[in-house]
């Protein structure tokens, strides 16, 4: 059974903790979180309020005194839930249907407010009013068939961030006033932010709180030299550097959308947000819950590819755009070695697992073929390590066929897929003959995430992918790959089965050829040390 961290926290196998795939995984991974949304609660949890055995602290990660103290109580974040500003934004592009009279009147409110406070000349306040909503419309992120508040913004700075919150329609039938309805939004229901962002931080924190010497020995014994800097390899340096980078990111955003987002949300109706989030003694605290200890080797991997991810040298778009890749992998990447331990559970070493890259136009019949078997081998090692004996016996025999159903559908194999589908790792999107794929914006990622300097060679970048996510695509690791998932090996898979890779990464302009038996491939958005 894996052992839970925050060490102390009190698990319910009798309710919220007894489907299969939460006690393998955590609490939870879930196939109705979008790839946005679980970039959206990591940052969340990052920039909200934060304590840690009651001690408050406002840095994005625990500070490394916090983070290596024993913790007698869970992670404790306060999260804004942001309604003025979502109803300014949302409302008006929202379903006719999910608005209802007093958020209509709320609006109407915050109109005249906004409008007292402008001062214009050559114009009227009530085109600076639309033309600021259409603004922030223009940042709408996720949720667009949602009700206005249950919708979310791109995570382009503090302001915008907000938890999640959904009108209880059914019971706020006869509200009329504002106030009064505010009693009628839950904050706290993880429907859309499903607490997969909560796992992906405390991933990290469990992984920061390593000792130096138990990574650089993890390291070595795994032959990833290569793929660290000497700096890198050091838990309290990489905590202070991911502090240092994410502020800076944020910097990025213009101040002036910060301050019109602020004042829009916060000053113009106080009392809003004073009902929702509370004041600053007396915050709304929300408790993260656990992810299994026993997952820090891949979720310390996961630390060191958001560190490269934010210091490259790259535009805010296209930051998000691979920190939303980032923290799919790293979900799919749990799913898939949190499986393996269990499979194997009583051999000595951990033996990999392998996704077979086929070229994307599907020239190589072989190629497809073994990539589709990896998928299928990877299906079934999700579907067998959530029946490991440990798990199977914490599940009353009588609700076992349900519970299992629903962690295969929602939690599970099915999750894999359908995440690795969304970010175009996998397809076709639908019917038969799944296999593994790169599309450019996933061949940017692993340039980006892989290269610890300006360059690797372009051997060394293949065994980088293999090393991080079980990437494989050249004769030697392809018959590794084959032995692992249908126990035979294939002699010769033809010559030339990652010719289509380095096309792909020399249309990115990364790749240097330094005769016909090396290549260079060079990390352009990387910034100095």
């Amino acid at each position: 059974m894996p052992k839970p961290f925050p060490p102390n926290i009190e698990l319910d196998f009798e309710n919220s903790d007894k489907n299969p795939a939460i006690q393998l995984f955590g609490k939870r991974f879930f196939i109705d979180q979008t790839p946005l949304e679980l970039l959206i609660e990591l940052i969340l949890v990052m920039t909200s309020p934060k304590k840690i055995n009651e001690i408050p602290f406002d840095s994005f990660l625990p500070p490394i005194s916090l983070l290596k103290n024993k913790w007698i109580t869970p992670l404790k974040y306060a999260p804004r839930s942001r309604l003025n500003l979502k109803l300014f934004a949302f409302f008006g592009a929202s379903k006719l249907d999910t608005r209802h009279e007093t958020h209509r009147e709320h609006l109407m409110s915050l109109y005249r407010k906004l409008m007292e406070k402008i001062s214009v000349s050559g114009d009227t306040q009530e085109n600076v009013v639309h033309t600021l909503e259409n603004l922030f419309l223009g940042f709408h992120g996720v949720g667009a068939q949602r009700t206005w508040c249950a919708q979310h913004f791109l995570p382009i700075c503090r302001e915008l961030i907000a938890g999640e919150s959904i009108w209880k329609a059914s019971k706020a039938l006869d509200i009329n006033d504002w106030h009064d309805a505010l009693k009628y939004f839950s904050h706290n229901q993880y429907i859309f932010l499903a607490r997969g962002g909560e796992v992906l931080y405390l991933q990290i924190c469990n992984a920061l709180r390593r000792d130096k010497k138990e990574i650089e020995s993890w390291v070595r014994n795994n032959n990833l030299l290569e793929y660290f800097t000497s700096k890198e390899m050091d838990p309290e340096w990489l905590c202070n550097q991911l502090n240092k980078v994410f502020s800076n990111v944020y910097k990025q955003t213009p101040s002036t959308i910060s301050r019109i987002a602020e004042f829009i949300d916060q000053e113009i109706d106080v009392e809003t947000s004073l009902k929702t989030d509370g004041s600053e003694d007396k915050r709304r605290w929300t408790n993260c819950s656990w992810c299994p200890e026993e997952t820090w080797p891949e979720s310390y991997l996961f630390a060191v590819e958001l560190l490269r991810i934010c210091r490259a040298n790259l535009d805010l778009m296209d930051r998000i755009e691979l920190l939303e890749i980032a923290c799919v992998m790293q979900v799919m990447r749990t799913l898939i070695t949190q499986a393996q331990r269990y499979c194997q559970k009583e051999s000595d070493t951990f033996q990999p697992y392998y996704f077979v890259i086929s070229d994307p136009e599907g020239k190589n019949k072989a190629l497809k073929q073994i990539s589709r078997a990896t998928i299928q081998k990877t299906s079934k090692t999700i579907y067998d390590g959530l029946r490991h004996p440990e798990i199977i016996n914490n599940i009353p025999q009588d609700e076992r066929n349900k519970l299992y159903n629903e962690a295969d559908r929602r939690y599970g194999h099915k999750l894999f897929i359908n995440l690795g589908k969304k970010i175009g790792l996998i397809i076709p999107r639908r019917g038969p003959g799944m296999r593994f794929v790169l599309t450019g914006t996933l061949i940017r990622f692993l340039i980006v995430a892989l290269c610890p300097e300006p360059r690797l060679t372009y051997d060394s970048f293949k065994k980088g992918a293999e090393v991080h996510f079980g990437m494989v695509f050249d004769e030697d690791s392809l018959n590794r790959a084959n032995c692992w998932a249908i126990q035979s090996t294939n002699e010769t898979y033809f010559n030339g089965t990652d010719e289509w890779l380095i096309k792909m990464i020399e249309e990115a302009g990364a790749l240097r050829r330094l005769s016909d038996s090396c290549a260079m491939v060079e990390n352009l958005v990387i910034n100095k040390r």
